[in-house]
């Protein structure tokens, strides 16, 4: 099927009369949209829940643990007596 062929063939579908609609669909439709809408608002804020969760605990860790300080050497023993 060359290209003209194809257009010609697209043109008789686009011509034909449009597929009847159930009616009930439109119903559903929305239906199916509020559920959609309702589950990414639930994971949107189960993830900022998480990402607030995080901060949180790197927070504590960081004063817990005080990373930005230097550990004491161990490689030199103190001296004493001098």
């Amino acid at each position: 099927m060359n290209r003209s062929e194809r257009e010609a063939a697209a043109r008789r579908i686009m011509e034909q009369a449009p597929a009847p609609v159930p009616p009930d669909l439109y119903g559903e439709v929305v239906r199916r949209g509020n559920r959609a809408l309702r589950r990414r608002r639930v994971v949107g804020r189960l993830l900022w829940l998480l990402l607030c969760a995080v901060a949180v605990a790197f927070t504590v860790w960081a004063v817990h643990a005080h990373p930005w300080v230097e550990p004491p050497s161990q490689t030199t023993p103190p001296i004493t007596g001098w």
